[in-house]
């Protein structure tokens, strides 16, 4: 899977997969995506291979997992969405 996409379309990606998921499963499965960010891109398998959680349950602990592993420069300043320009 070879594809960029942008912050706000990260959710439903990771909705994709089978859950539970072992996080080595879940980075291998998303490594090549390409995640646009507000501080530039990053690669959402590497992203979530760096989460401190062993298992996730469902798409949603992976996805708060992996806002809490995003750097907050990444994310953009409070306020902001990708709609907004």
């Amino acid at each position: 899977m070879k594809e960029s996409i942008t912050l706000g379309r990260v959710e439903s990606l990771l909705e994709d997969l089978s859950y539970p998921v072992s996080r080595r499963d879940a980075a291998a499965s998303l490594d090549g995506v390409t995640v646009l960010m507000a501080d530039g891109n990053a690669d959402l398998g590497e992203l979530v291979g760096n989460c401190l959680t062993a298992e996730f349950a469902d798409a949603k602990d992976l996805y708060y997992e992996l806002n809490n592993a995003m750097p907050i420069e990444a994310l953009g300043e409070p306020g902001q969405s990708d709609g907004d320009a």
